[in-house]
């Protein structure tokens, strides 16, 4: 009997392992291309990335059907995309795979556009038809309250798909009328199930918000066609500094109860006059990109009222100092509006003021020094100085004379440190020198330096 070369028969088990092994793979990757992603859990059903994918698979067919103009608005999906894979068509690829659109998180995040959207009252059964859970939160439409109607209607504001204990949130943007996108908080009912989704993780919903309307694009993302924001390096800036404050509709006709209304023609001139240069002033500084908030007069007009105070004469906004620009000044006199008095220095209570038509335009330089934030003022005939000091605040957007504008969101205490306690009582004689409850006095500038910190045109 001849002797077996262990060699050979070495050589030969490799060789058909490794055919075999080929004809698994081979197997395997024909069965999940045509079967789509299918990895199953202990009973049965899909987990992880996989039940992310079908997730978000399901609802585009649900939003296809429902002609739903959704777009991605997921914080994290965001993050991780760049210009080039906006353009690399991966649907082209012949293995599956999940990168954008399943992230870390168990929920992923899409926008759509209300205004372009009609609600369908069978969306909830054919979401049941292919498996999903929806819970649908409402509110109140802001568009629809006013001081005349204190009401609303409810409006739909939040969609929440589940699948497999994935989620997919649904946040409904609605145009406003100063050209912008809105959307509500997201509260739940004292009967709603809240195990139904993460709410304390969502990226929309802890309360309102507002953004620009983004341009968006058609691409493929994990295999599937999704519309992004064009820009979404920005729509992403916009993420973090986005909380909308409404206006206080009913303490205002309260306060119109106690305070008519002056409904004369020169008050009603003046509002008009001063939405039109808050309008030309919040175009100029939106070009400049320096952000901006209503100040002094013109916030407390916003808070207790919800319009500018007819008698206040002017329109007072707020800049941080470190967004100062050398060629602000430049940029509204190019705009029409010629400067009126300059006071003081980049280091030290600067405040311009514009000439707008009968209506001034005042802008005040925020300084933070610890713990509080101050703005200056100068008396222009005896070079004294005054400092009117604020709690630190951060900035909301709202909306005022249909433009969408930034105030304090710590608006409450930002207005009791300028007009004290009684700050709902209208008051027509005020010294700005003396009546804010917040002014000090800030010494003296030197009179070699009046030259250059007092201009007055």
């Amino acid at each position: 009997m001849p002797r077996i070369n262990k060699t050979v028969v070495l050589a030969l088990l490799i060789t058909t392992s490794s055919i075999f092994l080929l004809f698994q793979l081979y197997y395997y990757r024909q069965y999940i291309t045509t079967s789509g992603l299918h990895v199953l859990g202990g009973k049965g059903s899909l987990v992880g990335k996989e039940a992310q994918w079908h997730l978000v698979k399901k609802f585009l067919g649900l939003a296809h059907k429902f002609n739903l103009p959704v777009f991605l608005a997921d914080k994290a999906s965001l993050n991780l995309l760049s210009q080039e894979a906006i353009l690399l068509r991966d649907s082209q690829l012949k293995e599956p795979h999940c990168t954008f659109l399943c992230t870390h998180r168990d929920f992923v995040t899409f926008g759509l556009l209300g205004n372009l959207w009609k609600y369908d009252a069978s969306l909830l059964e054919a979401a049941e038809e292919r498996g999903l859970e929806l819970l649908q939160v409402g509110g109140k439409d802001p568009r629809l309250v006013s001081m005349d109607d204190l009401i609303g209607s409810e409006i739909p504001l939040h969609l929440l798909f589940r699948f497999n204990s994935r989620v997919l949130h649904v946040v409904v943007l609605y145009e406003r009328s100063g050209n912008y996108l809105w959307h509500g908080p997201l509260r739940l009912k004292a009967s709603a199930d809240r195990t139904f989704a993460p709410f304390g993780k969502l990226d929309f919903g802890r309360y309102a918000g507002a953004y620009d309307r983004p341009e968006l694009l058609l691409t493929t993302l994990d295999g599937l066609d999704v519309r992004i924001p064009k820009n979404f390096s920005r729509f992403l800036g916009e993420l973090s500094n986005n909380r909308f404050l409404e206006c206080r509709y009913r303490e205002a006709a309260a306060f119109y109860q106690l305070y008519p209304d002056d409904t004369s023609p020169e008050a009603m001139d003046f509002r008009m006059k001063a939405k039109s240069l808050l309008h030309l002033a919040a175009r100029v500084l939106s070009e400049l990109q320096v952000p901006f908030w209503l100040s002094s007069g013109t916030c407390l007009g916003w808070f207790r009222q919800c319009n500018i105070i007819p008698y206040s004469k002017d329109v007072d906004l707020g800049i941080w100092i470190k967004d100062y620009r050398h060629d602000i000044t430049q940029a509204f006199q190019k705009a029409g509006l010629p400067l009126k008095h300059k006071f003081g220095k980049i280091e030290d209570s600067l405040e311009l003021s514009f000439q707008g038509l009968d209506v001034k335009l005042d802008i005040f330089f925020f300084y933070e020094d610890g713990d509080i934030v101050w703005n200056g003022g100068t008396q222009a005939k005896s070079g004294k100085k005054f400092k009117y000091v604020f709690p630190r605040f951060s900035l909301c957007w709202t909306e005022l004379l249909e433009l969408k504008v930034r105030v304090p969101c710590e608006t409450l205490d930002y207005v009791m440190a300028n007009y004290g306690p009684d700050w709902n009582v209208p008051v027509k004689t005020w010294d700005w020198k003396s009546s804010p409850p917040n002014v000090q006095e800030n010494g003296v500038w030197p009179i070699k330096e009046w030259d250059d910190v007092i201009q007055v045109y």
